[in-house]
């Protein structure tokens, strides 16, 4: 039992009925924004911080509090 072009076309006509065409929109709009952010994101340096962390003396200093 494979979906058929006329099961998707009745989805999509659905989908469309229930939530309008501009709510649809707006929201690949924002996912596209979120999408761009992300690359933008991955995109920067992370060599820009001026003092990089060291992750085992935080684990230690947190240890030694308890």
């Amino acid at each position: 039992m494979s979906i058929g072009i006329w099961q998707i076309a009745i989805v999509v006509i659905l989908v469309v009925l229930l939530f309008g065409r501009g709510k649809i929109s707006s929201l690949m709009g924002d996912v596209a924004k979120g999408i761009k952010s992300f690359k933008k994101g991955m995109a920067t340096d992370s060599t820009d911080d001026p003092e990089p962390k060291n992750i085992s003396e935080d684990n230690q200093d947190s240890k030694n509090k308890d």
